[in-house]
């Protein structure tokens, strides 16, 4: 195939979740080839991709089998990498195990340190440039009580992306992340049942009310597109307004 027409191939992790489900929507409207990666069962089965892959990036052989799938499948390496694996604990330090700590940074920080490692290293291979995205948190840029553990991964998260911004910056690879407020997906389902939770939340917001996964992705698949070209090491806070200004008390 004429590389100039070949639709670009994203690799989305995390794809079962509320926002990588979205994304992979979003992107394969947009034209692009995807292959979603998630723990595999129905629910990946059930996303809207050309290539489900069932894998765990929580560990280095699970990233490279995401990206040896896409070269099996496609003949390829996915030049855009969207990682949005993710977990969250709601405790204070004081409550927090060591195993459940753990638990937290292997599931954030250790999958976006060894998927990016695997991606970085197909490209640097092939001599393509390419473009990534990660999931950080608003909890990693200022102090939100009861978050210890997610925030010290979400923080490390987003060091990690602007080291590896400056390190792949001339071998054409960008990378950045997005850092989500309070968002309506289902791991946030539980703290949004009632009502009353939901609009408790959604005062804390400047802009006010709760998010949708799709306002979330469509900043992520705008940060792998050509529209953002000259952006590398950001993170974006798509929050509302939460981590810069308060909200107008009424």
């Amino acid at each position: 195939m004429n590389p100039s027409t070949t639709p670009p191939l994203a690799l989305v992790t995390g794809a079962r979740g509320g926002i990588g489900r979205e994304l992979c929507r979003q992107l394969r409207a947009a034209g692009h080839t995807v292959a979603a990666v998630g723990r595999g069962g129905d629910a990946l089965l059930a996303v809207d991709a050309d290539l489900h892959i069932a894998a765990d990036t929580t560990t280095p052989e699970g990233a490279a089998l995401a990206i040896a799938a896409c070269r099996e499948t496609f003949g390829r390496t996915p030049t855009r990498l969207a990682h949005c694996v993710g977990s969250t604990l709601i405790a204070p330090l004081h409550r927090t195990k060591p195993e459940q700590y753990r638990e937290v940074l292997r599931v954030n920080l250790d999958s976006a340190f060894f998927m990016l490692g695997a991606w970085v290293e197909a490209l640097r291979a092939s001599g393509e440039p390419g473009a990534a995205v990660f999931a950080s948190s608003v909890v990693s840029r200022i102090g939100v009580a009861n978050h210890e553990a997610i925030a010290a991964a979400k923080g490390g998260v987003e060091a990690l992306v602007r080291s590896a911004a400056a390190t792949y910056a001339a071998a054409g690879l960008r990378i950045n992340a997005v850092a989500p407020g309070m968002t309506d997906t289902p791991m946030t389902a539980g703290m949004l049942k009632l009502d009353a939770m939901r609009e408790g939340a959604g005062r804390q917001y400047p802009l006010g009310g709760v998010q949708t996964a799709t306002e979330v992705a469509d900043v992520m698949a705008w940060l792998l597109g050509p529209q953002s070209a000259r952006l590398t090491g950001q993170v974006i806070a798509v929050d509302g307004g939460f981590t810069q200004i308060r909200p107008l008390v009424k």
